[in-house]
This record gives C-alpha cells, sequence and structure tokens, in this order.
C-alpha cells in the first residue's frame, strides 16, 4: 500500500469535532454490532489483516450540506476481475474457505469475452451463453468490448466440458468453442461497426442508517463534488445520475429514490436533503435498496456505460430468502449491463467484505474501500487485498466514472 502523504492534518482534525457533535443516546455501539455479529454470521479468521472496526456512530445526520466536507476521505480499490490468481488464492485458504458457501457464491467457473466490430470494441453487445435452449447467463459488454459470464454462480461443481453450452451475441449464435477463463478470453469479431453510444447511467446507492452518521456529511459532500466534476469533464457525454438512500424496516422509511435525471442540481439537491437515522441492529435492508436500484431507476437498453455505486457500513440480514433476493438483484445487474461498485465505510466485517466484491465480481465492476488514512469515522479494517494506492474517494470514484466511460 502507498500511503496517501498530502492530507491537511490540522484542518481535518477539526472536523473531528463535528463527528462528536453527531454522537447520540440511541447510537449504535461497536459492541452492539460486535454482538450483533455473532448472530447468523460465523466467525473468519482474518489472518491478522483486519483491525477489527468497531463502526458505532450517531443516529442523526445533521443534514449540513457543506462543501468543505468534499476531498477529505481517503480509500483504495482492488479490481478482483484483474488479479484473478490472488482472488482464487485467497477462497482456496484456509481463513475464506466458507466464504462462498457462507454467501452462496461460487466464482470458480468464468467464462470471459473481448468483443470486437469492425473498427473497434463492440459497447453495449448483449452477450448469452445458453445450455439446451435454455439461457443460463447473460451480460452486456462494457465500453471496452469486455464481459464476463458466471457458470453455476450458485452451485458449487465446477464446469469443465463447455461443448454442450452455446454463445448468442445480440441475438446472433456464434459458431464458437467456448472456454474457461483458466483457458484465456474468448475473443470474438463481429462484421457490424460499433455504435457511438454516448449515454452514461450512474447511481448512488447509500445506507443511511445512524451508524453512518461517523461519515455520511463527508460522503455526500464527495458524492456531490464526483457528479459536478464528472459533469463538467466529460462534455461529449450525456450523464444521467440518480440515487436510492435505504435504511432498514420499522424505520421512518426503507428505502427512497430519486430517479435518473440530466439535471445533476436534482440529483444533488436529494442526496443534501438525506440525513443518518434509524437502524439499531447492524444488518440492514440493503437487499431492498438493490432491488429498488435494479427495478425502479430507469436503466436504459442504449447506454454506453451503466454504474451503480453501494455505499454502506453494514451487511444484508441473512436469511435465505434475503440471500436469494440479493442474488435475483445482481443477475439483473449483470443482465443489463450495470456495474455494482461497493464502497465499504467503518463497522463492515470481513463477511461484508467478501459479499461486497463478489458483487463487483459478478457484475464486471470493482471493490473500494475508504481506509483510516484521512482519520475520518471510526476504525475501518484493512482489506484482504494486495498492494494498493490510497487516494482521495471522490478522485478515486471520478477515476473510476472516467475508467468505464472513456
Amino acid at each position: 500500500m502507498k500511503l496517501f502523504k498530502n492530507m491537511h492534518w490540522p484542518f481535518i482534525f477539526g472536523f473531528l469535532f463535528f463527528l462528536s457533535a453527531c454522537d447520540g443516546d440511541e447510537s449504535v455501539t461497536g459492541e452492539d454490532k460486535d454482538s450483533a455479529r455473532t448472530e447468523g454470521h460465523f466467525s473468519l479468521s482474518d489472518g491478522g489483516s483486519s483491525s477489527g472496526g468497531s463502526g458505532g456512530g450517531s443516529d442523526n445526520g445533521n443534514g449540513n450540506d457543506n462543501e468543505d466536507y468534499a476531498g477529505l476521505v481517503t480509500a483504495g480499490e482492488w479490481n478482483d476481475l484483474e488479479n484473478w490468481t490472488f482472488w482464487e488464492s485467497l477462497l482456496n485458504g484456509q481463513d475464506y474457505s466458507e466464504i462462498p458457501e457462507y454467501w452462496q457464491f461460487y466464482t470458480n467457473n468464468r467464462v470471459a469475452f473481448l468483443v470486437n466490430g469492425v473498427g473497434g470494441s463492440l459497447v453495449n453487445a448483449k452477450v448469452e451463453i445458453s445450455k439446451g435452449g435454455t439461457v443460463v447467463g447473460a451480460t452486456r459488454t462494457d465500453n471496452l468490448g469486455r464481459a464476463d459470464i458466471w457458470l453455476g454462480l450458485h452451485q458449487k461443481e465446477t464446469v469443465t466440458d463447455l461443448s454442450a453450452y452455446s454463445l448468442k451475441i445480440n441475438g446472433t449464435v456464434q459458431t464458437v468453442n467456448l472456454k474457461r477463463f483458466v483457458e484465456g478470453v474468448n475473443e470474438v469479431t463481429l462484421s457490424s461497426s460499433p455504435e457511438n453510444l454516448s449515454r452514461v447511467e450512474l447511481a448512488f446507492i447509500v445506507d443511511a442508517t445512524g451508524s453512518m452518521g461517523d461519515e455520511l456529511e463527508f460522503l455526500k459532500a464527495d458524492l456531490k463534488s464526483v457528479i459536478e466534476t464528472v459533469e463538467s469533464e466529460n462534455a461529449a457525454i450525456d450523464i444521467l445520475t440518480g440515487t436510492v438512500f435505504y435504511r432498514d424496516e420499522g424505520d421512518e422509511y426503507v428505502v427512497k429514490h430519486s430517479g435518473f435525471t440530466t439535471d445533476i442540481n436534482t440529483t444533488v439537491d436529494f442526496i443534501g436533503q438525506q440525513v443518518a437515522n434509524g437502524g439499531g441492529d447492524y444488518p440492514e435492508a440493503v437487499h431492498t435498496a438493490l432491488s429498488t436500484a435494479m427495478n425502479e431507476l430507469q436503466w436504459s437498453d442504449n447506454a454506453r456505460t451503466r454504474i451503480a455505486f453501494l455505499i454502506l457500513d453494514a451487511p444484508p440480514h441473512y436469511e435465505t430468502a434475503i440471500v436469494n433476493d440479493i442474488h435475483n438483484s445482481v443477475k439483473l445487474a449483470a443482465e443489463k449491463g450495470i456495474k455494482l461498485i461497493p464502497v465499504t465505510a467503518s463497522g463492515i466485517d470481513k463477511e461484508t467484505e467478501f459479499l461486497m466484491r463478489f458483487l463487483g465480481i459478478v457484475t464486471n465492476g470493482t471493490y473500494v474501500f475508504i481506509t483510516n488514512d484521512s482519520g475520518i469515522g471510526n476504525d475501518h479494517i484493512e482489506a484482504s487485498v494486495g498492494d494498493y494506492d490510497v487516494e482521495l474517494l471522490n478522485a478515486l470514484m471520478v477515476r473510476l466514472i472516467k475508467k468505464y466511460s472513456e
């Protein structure tokens, strides 16, 4: 890890007084969260990588839309798709071997594609794998013509023979001998020319429960700066933004959302109105937020880029129906070509980290985690990743948006 060296520490420490002012009598304490982790969560060894974040925070955000909070939170990014051997070694090791069974995500049957047309990569091409006439995996290519499909995603068995599987791209059967990623990337070249797509859809799914009170105001300012920066620096693309904020069952609300719009002020104003409150127990209504984002936001069929940032500090409730609901939302995201990019805040545990990484992997996204380097918020566990750069969160998010839309 390369440490971020340009933080203005005196300035940041002044904001710690703000954090203490946010603490309330009804906050979810670190002790509450540690207790909740033992209910429905097996204990994982972290190999010494975890610093044991407590994640306690205020039940009351103040809704202050202070632009001075932007550009202070630090974070790292780790792309498991680009570090596949590392990912497989984690899951094959002793510490995390039970994780796939726990969340029912098995990523051992990866089938990767690079789809080109006449003159360049085919963007937004619909890629489908079928067996016996039934589609078993579908997604869309990204801005670089890349796509990944996962066979038997919720089954432990390894698929070694793909001769019974067929491939369609944009509805046309392709004559190709499919191979798993361990054998290489399936490169397909079509006679069609790439479309000049300019639509970029960005969704922000945000946990607004009380435990986010230590970081939410900073994150709101960062989201505002991200939206405004992307809009000002990318005149050649049409940017639409939308948001989903969520809490938990029994709170003032479970989800509230603002649909896609080209008017960034609508999204920025909606974000500015949100405060941290509610929650109480450790898990939150993540599954409802994901379902809302996938089904209620107006994702188009002809976008160049679709990204949903999922910002949270707690896992979903660990119940079979809820886990299945998450599976369905992730499947739908992959089919629509929506990259899920989780951003984890203080308070997550290892089970949550790996679930978020599954979400990024299966939807051809990546994983972002807030770090302790800024001194903002409660303690953040050390992610189980390789070497990474510490960046300002807002700059990191802008970088990823550019990477997946240029």
